[in-house]
């Protein structure tokens, strides 16, 4: 049984090459017949156009492949440039600003360089500025030396303002802009004083100049540095920049004329300042201004920051202390 199975495949095998090799010989004849080769080249000819158009689908497929690719590669690399930028950005931002502290820091010192006096450098680290106020606190104090009284400037030898209380590490200094501060000043060409009075406006005022004193715009007013009423001596030194004249008023009935300044030193934006802390000025501290009062001993008050007004009415007050 198992032989005849085996004759039967054998012959299904034989039978299967033998048409095999008769359609390959088929074939061969009827594909190198004339006719059969014009219908192929017809037939191909025909299907021609499918045949492109489904090749320019597979190479635009391929290209909006190759074109998503690299639209994500750009995305990619626009956003490490863009974090690049933003980080070269903040190192410009960081250079400037430690440039700009620099360039300050280094007018501080050749400011400082030049003074006769002894100072203390400190650093801005409040401010009060409201409608009644203009003050700041530094960050240096009675540890550090810092008493009241003493006077602050900034780069330039630009008067800043007067310290008025002091704490360990720490103090509180009213700016000239200040409505309680009353500084002496005198005109750079004509060497006229008067009294520099703070306003909430910002401008300061100089009152009380000679009406026959010549006043120019951009003139530069200074520190007078004078004695006050009594020989006090002044709580400020001479020759320190106030600021420029802006403006001017004369009335031919008056004897005098106000004046109109611009604060030569940056109130509203103080960072960096000097304390002069061996200056030994006649005024420490305020009193309010026509209150009579008696120099001490030694000539002095210690905390009025206005001329005594020894003329005032009224009996002599004692100094606050």
């Amino acid at each position: 049984m198992s032989a005849l199975l085996a004759n039967r495949s054998a012959r299904r095998r034989v039978v299967a090459y033998v048409a095999l090799l008769l359609t390959s010989l088929l074939l061969l004849t009827v594909s190198s017949n004339p006719f059969v080769r014009d219908l192929q080249h017809g037939v191909a000819f025909a299907f021609k156009p499918i045949q492109e158009g489904v090749d320019g689908v597979a190479r635009n497929v391929a290209s909006i492949g190759s074109t998503i690719s690299e639209i994500d590669q750009l995305r990619q690399e626009n956003a490490a440039l863009k974090a690049d930028n933003e980080q070269l950005q903040e190192e410009a931002r960081s250079a400037a600003e430690i440039q700009r502290e620099n360039e300050l820091l280094t007018g501080l010192l050749q400011l400082r360089n030049g003074l006769t006096y002894h100072t203390q450098a400190v650093t801005v680290i409040a401010r009060e500025s409201s409608e009644a106020r203009r003050a700041i606190v530094i960050d240096r104090g009675t540890d550090d030396g810092i008493a009241a009284g003493q006077i602050v400037i900034t780069s330039g030898g630009a008067l800043a303002g007067r310290v008025t209380d002091v704490g360990p590490n720490f103090a509180h200094v009213v700016l000239i802009s200040d409505s309680s501060s009353t500084v002496i000043g005198q005109l750079l060409t004509s060497a006229a004083t008067g009294k520099v009075i703070g306003q909430l406006g910002g401008a300061l005022v100089m009152q009380d100049v000679d009406s026959g004193a010549k006043v120019t715009v951009g003139e530069e007013v200074f520190t007078a540095g004078i004695e006050l009423s009594g020989g006090i001596r002044s709580p400020y030194p001479k020759g320190l920049l106030i600021g420029a004249v802006v403006d001017f008023t004369r009335d031919p009935n008056e004897v005098v004329q106000t004046v109109f300044l611009e604060p030569a030193a940056p109130l509203d934006t103080l960072e960096y300042l000097l304390v002069i802390t061996d200056f030994e000025g006649g005024i420490s501290g305020p009193v309010e201004t026509g209150v009579p009062c008696d120099p001490t001993k030694g000539g002095t008050l210690p905390d009025s920051d206005q001329p005594c007004a020894s003329d005032a009415p009224g009996a002599s007050a004692s100094p606050k202390h």
